[in-house]
Parts: structure tokens; C-alpha cells; sequence
């Protein structure tokens, strides 16, 4: 159902406020680009800190701006199962083509709980879901067995997987099927990753090199696997810069340098990247060409 280079596409902001033409032509730089999706309002996009208002309004924006060019994988999740309906239900009014729903962070729900919020999502909403697993921020981890009961849902499709775990991937095709749509959720094992069954990557590298990421992807999915370790080394320093310090300060950064006009502003508790961090960034992308 999606496949290729699909950023997490962070949001432009002047001051406090959500910079809407600019997100707009970023929609657009991505599209032009080779990105096969979009997905707005993921941690990339600062999520954490958008009222539910600001959050619903720049899915519709998203999805307004791609005019169907390409498919809104609108971020949804809360740690909140009726909040994280609420959110589907408005990607849904909005024109989304699916919802990214994140494991249910600091509550830790176990393995019974994760199955009831799924399928409390799943019952109440048409929208595809793509399971994230990102037990670096949420703590909890769904378990092989447990996605692969998930599966079997007819609107839950997918998974981004930022396990840091690649050979979950084979184990996680055995439990799910050929069809369950695997998208790499670490830039940096998106290599690795496709090599053993994934389709995809939702990347946050993809925001400042969607070119790049994009002819990468395909490289992968054509099985031009050398040409894949061209790419893989070209971008690999700018994969470790953009998490050189909290992210999406660094990509955000990135960003501002290679977009003119682009606006790096983070809402707290996010800050700028240190100096280190910038360093760090303007040579990863000279590395990549970029600069």
C-alpha cells in the first residue's frame, strides 16, 4: 500500500506560531522530490507540543496540499485511545490515506492492552493503520506474536518498525505475511532493513535530502544493491548528524540551510542544536552534496 522514501516531515514555525505557506512548499519540495508519501504530524513534526486543534488543522493542510499526488499517512497516536480516535476520525474527515498510531507511551500498557487499543481503533475507524514501534520513546515494545494478531485485522496494514532491531523483519513477515507493509523507522538500518523484506522507510532525512532518499528507496526495491551502498555511504553522516542532538532541532537546522527562507524555531522544551551538533550537520550534508 506505501512504499519508498516517506518523510516524517516536521513543521515549519515562526515563533509560536505554525508557519503555514511554508509548510506548504514543503509539501510541495517533497512531492517534486520522489517522496512516495507523507506523514505529517509525527514526533518529527512535534506533535507532543500542537494542541489537538493545530494537530488536526495541518493533517487537512497536508492533505490539501498533496491533492492526491501522494497518499497522507496522518499521525495519529495518543496515549489516550479515545484521543487517538479522535485523531483518526478527523484524518478521515480531512482526506488522510492512513493513520501512523504509535504504541501507547508512559501508561506501558502489556501485550493484552496494546491488542485493546488497536482494536478499539480498528473498530471504530475505516482508516488504515500503520502500527509504531518506537520502544526508544514509548518504553513499550509489541512483541512479534502480538503484531501478528493485529495483522489479521483487515485496516491494520503496516508497521514502522524502529525497533532498532532489523532481524525482527524477517520474524515479523513470518508473523504478519508477504503483504504487511514493513517501513523502516531508522534512516540509518534502512539498508539492512529492505535487504531483508521491508518496502519502505519513513525517514527523517527525507525532509532535507528527499531526492537522495528517494533514489535510494528505489535502488532497494529494483535490487540495485550497490548502487543502494552508494547512497547508504553518501548519506550515512547525515542519518548520525540529524540525531546528534534532540531531534528535530538538528533537522530543522538542516533544513534552514538548504531552504532558503526555512525557519528553524522549536517549541519548548525543544531547543536549538549545540554548536557541536550544527558542525556536524553543515559537514554531513558538504558530504552528501548538498551544500
Amino acid at each position: 500500500m506505501f512504499s519508498g522514501s516517506i518523510p516524517a516531515l516536521v513543521t515549519p514555525m515562526r515563533g509560536e506560531t505554525i508557519d503555514e505557506e511554508a509548510f506548504a512548499a514543503l509539501v510541495d519540495w517533497q512531492i517534486a522530490e520522489g517522496s512516495g508519501a507523507l506523514v505529517p504530524c509525527g514526533t518529527t513534526g512535534e506533535s507532543a507540543t500542537m494542541t489537538i486543534a493545530e494537530h488536526d488543522r495541518v493533517v487537512a493542510l497536508c492533505v490539501r496540499q498533496a491533492a492526491g499526488r501522494v497518499p497522507v499517512i496522518a499521525g495519529c497516536g495518543s496515549n489516550d485511545s479515545r484521543v487517538a480516535l479522535a485523531h483518526m476520525q478527523a484524518a478521515e474527515a480531512a482526506g488522510a490515506d492512513a493513520a501512523l498510531v504509535v504504541l501507547p507511551y508512559y501508561n506501558r500498557p502489556n501485550q493484552a492492552g496494546l491488542l485493546a487499543h488497536f482494536r478499539f481503533l480498528a473498530d471504530r475507524s475505516p482508516l488504515p493503520i500503520i502500527l509504531y514501534n518506537v520502544p526508544g520513546r514509548t518504553v513499550t515494545d509489541i512483541a512479534v506474536e502480538t503484531m501478528g494478531e493485529l495483522a489479521r485485522l483487515p485496516t491494520i496494514v503496516g508497521v514502522k518498525d524502529a525497533s532498532g532491531r532489523v532481524e525482527r523483519v524477517t520474524a515479523q513477515r513470518l508473523a504478519c505475511g508477504t503483504d504487511f507493509c514493513q517501513l523502516s523507522g531508522n534512516d540509518d538500518m534502512a539498508l539492512g532493513f529492505m535487504a531483508m523484506g521491508g518496502v519502505g522507510c519513513i525517514s527523517v532525512t527525507a525532509n532535507v535530502a528527499p531526492r537522495l532518499c528517494a533514489d535510494f528507496q528505489a535502488a532497494c526495491l529494483q535490487g540495485r544493491w550497490a548502487d543502494a551502498l552508494a547512497f547508504q555511504d553518501r548519506l550515512y553522516p547525515l542519518h548520525a548528524a540529524l540525531f546528534s542532538d534532540a531531534s528535530p532541532g538538528p533537522v530543522k537546522y538542516a533544513l534552514s540551510r538548504v531552504r532558503s527562507g526555512f525557519g528553524p524555531d522549536l517549541r519548548l522544551p525543544m531547543t536549538p542544536p549545540s554548536d557541536a551538533s550544527r558542525r556536524a550537520v553543515d559537514a554531513a550534508l558538504e558530504w552528501a552534496g548538498l551544500l
